[in-house]
C-alpha cells in the first residue's frame, strides 16, 4: 500500500510527535501543538482518542493521581474527549501543516470516529496489543498500523503481528518500555535488531526516556520511526511531562533524524583516498635535511627530519635513506629526492 505514511517511511525515519493528553482537554492547545511540532520539523502529529464510556468504567484506577480537578480516571478521560467535528478540524489543521495525522484509538467507537475523519495511520498503544477486536476494527481501513510493545512479552507480540499481517495491514513494530520515564538501561535499543530479524518489518522506537539521546541512537541503528512525547515546557501541566521533549529538543531530534542516515553507509576507503589525494600534501610530511649537509656525507637518523608539506619523499622512505651517501649538498629543510638514493 503506497500511503502517505509509507511514503514518508521510504524517504527516511518518520519522527512522530506524540501530544497524547498534553493539551489537557483544550482544543486551542491541541491546535497550538500542531503548529509547534510542524515548525520543529516533525513528520507526524499523534493524539490519543479516548471515549470514556466506550473504553472504561468508573472503577478504573489512577496510574498516578495527577489531576486536581478530576475525581476519577473516568472523569479525566471524559474531559479529554473532543467531538467528531473538533477531531476533523485537528486533522485538517495537520494536513495544512504537512503533518501526517495519527491517533491511538482505545475503543472500537474511537476507531470508527477516526476512520470517518481520515487518519493517515493507526497507532496501537502498548496496553491494546492483546485487544483482538480493536485490531480487527482497524483492518477494514487498510491503513498502515504501528504497533507499540511497551508491556508485551514475545508471545503476545508474535500473536499481534501475525494477526495484523493476516489482516493485510502494512505494519511497523516499535520497541517501547512502559516506564515513565524510562531509565537508560531499560530503553532496549538492542531489541530493534531482534524485531527486524524476527518479523522482517520496519521497526522503530516509542521513547519514554524524556531525552533526545535514545531517539538519535535509534536512528543510527536504522529505525524507520521514532515517536516521542512533547510538551511546551518543563513547567506546563501534563501527566506525561517526565517523558516529554520540549519543542526545541524536538527540533534537535528532527534535525538529527535527517542528518544521521546519510552518514550510515560504509565508504570506499580507496576511492575516498584517491578523491582526497590533492589534500595529502597539506597534512602529511616529507623527508628533509635536519641541518646543512655536504655531498659525500653518509646519512644518519639525526641528519633527517620529517616536516610539512608532504610534497616529497614520505616517511616510508626513511629507513632507505639512513646509511646512504649523499650525492649532493642540501640546505637545512631541503627535501631529499629519488636521486639521493642513487647508491642503493
Amino acid at each position: 500500500m503506497n500511503s502517505p505514511f509509507t511514503q514518508r517511511q521510504d524517504d527516511g525515519c518518520v519522527v512522530i510527535a506524540e501530544i497524547a493528553q498534553a493539551h489537557d482537554g483544550s482544543l486551542g492547545m491541541a491546535h497550538a501543538y500542531i503548529d509547534a511540532v510542524a515548525e520543529a520539523g516533525a513528520d507526524a502529529v499523534k493524539f490519543q482518542t479516548h471515549i470514556a464510556a466506550a473504553e472504561s468504567t468508573r472503577r478504573e484506577p489512577w496510574r498516578a493521581k495527577f489531576s486536581r480537578q478530576d475525581d476519577s480516571r473516568y472523569d479525566y478521560w471524559q474531559r479529554m474527549e473532543f467531538s467528531e467535528a473538533q477531531w476533523a478540524g485537528l486533522k485538517a489543521h495537520a494536513a495544512e501543516r504537512d503533518l501526517l495525522f495519527i491517533s491511538s484509538p482505545f475503543s472500537e467507537a474511537a476507531v470508527e470516529l477516526l476512520e470517518r475523519i481520515g487518519v493517515d495511520a493507526w497507532k496501537i498503544a502498548s496496553g491494546e496489543v492483546g485487544s483482538g477486536p480493536l485490531l480487527d476494527a482497524m483492518a477494514s481501513s487498510g491503513l498502515p498500523t504501528v504497533l507499540s510493545t511497551g508491556m508485551s512479552d514475545w508471545a503476545e507480540i508474535d500473536a499481534a503481528v501475525e494477526r495484523l499481517l493476516a489482516l493485510e495491514l502494512p505494519t511497523s513494530v516499535l520497541q517501547c518500555t512502559s516506564m515513565y520515564p524510562t531509565p537508560p538501561e531499560k530503553v532496549g535499543l538492542g531489541v530493534l535488531a531482534e524485531l527486524r530479524a524476527r518479523y522482517g518489518l520496519p521497526v522503530g522506537l516509542s521513547d519514554h526516556s524524556g531525552t533526545i539521546h535514545a531517539g538519535l541512537a535509534a536512528v543510527a541503528l536504522g529505525a524507520s520511526i521514532v515517536e516521542v512525547h512533547v510538551a511546551f515546557s518543563r513547567h506546563v501541566f501534563s501527566p506525561d511531562l517526565p517523558v516529554s521533549l520540549t519543542i526545541p529538543e524536538l527540533r534537535q531530534l528532527c534535525d538529527g533524524a535527517r542528518a544521521i542516515p546519510p552518514m550510515l553507509p560504509a565508504t570506499d576507503k580507496d576511492a575516498l583516498a584517491d578523491e582526497l589525494r590533492s589534500m595529502r600534501g597539506l597534512f602529511t610530511k616529507s623527508l628533509v635535511a635536519a641541518r646543512p649537509l655536504e655531498a659525500g656525507q653518509r646519512l644518519t637518523r639525526g641528519d633527517i627530519a620529517l616536516k610539512k608539506p608532504g610534497d616529497g619523499l614520505g616517511a616510508e622512505h626513511l629507513d632507505a635513506l639512513i646509511g646512504r651517501v649523499l650525492s649532493r649538498p642540501l640546505e637545512a629543510d631541503e627535501r631529499f629526492t629519488d636521486a639521493d638514493l642513487a647508491d642503493l
